[in-house]
């Protein structure tokens, strides 16, 4: 069985992850995906690349914790998270979800979910490298107000 969690260095392929995460599980009548990659601009200014850093141990456990609060909201059987960390470049791939269920209604609501916590309350620090020279990514209001809509208050902007 493919972990649950998995942050890494290296890229993934979306294909791969999807077929390893159903793995013959015939229960399985939907799968929902996201992919999210580097931009090469933020705040209107110019991103040459971007690196992430985290606590090993700290992070996966967070992340656990997650998918462990998606499956307790949602009808789903399995989801995988994995989140990129180093040194990335704009359209590099940094993060995916994937969740598989039922019916399309619960793993499309339960990887909204897990973006949207993943964006509040996993500990990740990004650092983006613009013309002007390298500046930390401070946590948006908006993150925030998508993670509230689950019933889940965070104050990180």
């Amino acid at each position: 069985m493919t972990s649950r969690v998995s942050i890494q260095t290296f890229d993934f392929n979306l294909a791969t992850e999807i077929e390893a995460l159903r793995a013959g599980d015939q229960r399985v009548g939907a799968v929902c995906s996201f992919i999210g990659t580097v931009r090469d601009r933020n705040d209107g200014n110019a991103i040459s690349a971007m690196e992430l850093e985290h606590y090993p141990g700290m992070t996966e456990k967070a992340i656990e914790a997650m998918i462990d609060e998606a499956h307790r909201r949602f009808e789903i059987y399995a989801a995988r998270v994995i989140h990129r960390v180093g040194l990335l470049q704009p359209l590099d791939q940094i993060v995916m979800v994937a969740v598989t269920s039922s019916h399309r209604g619960q793993s499309f609501q339960a990887c909204e979910f897990l973006m949207d916590y993943l964006k509040t309350q996993a500990p990740f620090w990004k650092k983006e490298q613009t013309p002007d020279g390298a500046r930390w990514v401070d946590a948006r209001v908006s993150d925030d107000a998508a993670l509230a809509k689950w019933g889940i208050r965070a104050s990180n902007a």
